[in-house]
């Protein structure tokens, strides 16, 4: 299985009842950890929401509001 290097670290606090909820939810999905439960839930809720997790290649300017971006703007 593939390394997976993680470049941040991200510190939350989680309320008793948050921090219950996230362990139900990891455990009924078999997630190995807390933050793999975390990373899951988080990937899922942005793909809800309309966003996608950004390609590692693309850069800034490549997103905008416009719905414009270099790959698809004429030179």
């Amino acid at each position: 299985m593939g390394e997976v290097t993680r470049g941040e670290r991200l510190q939350i606090m989680l309320t008793p009842a948050e921090l219950a909820s996230l362990d139900t939810w990891r455990f009924s999905a078999r997630m190995p950890s807390r933050a793999s439960a975390i990373r899951e839930l988080l990937k899922r809720g942005l793909k809800a929401e309309g966003f996608s997790l950004a390609d590692s290649q693309m850069k800034s300017g490549d997103f905008g509001v416009s719905g414009a971006t270099k790959s698809s703007r004429t030179p």
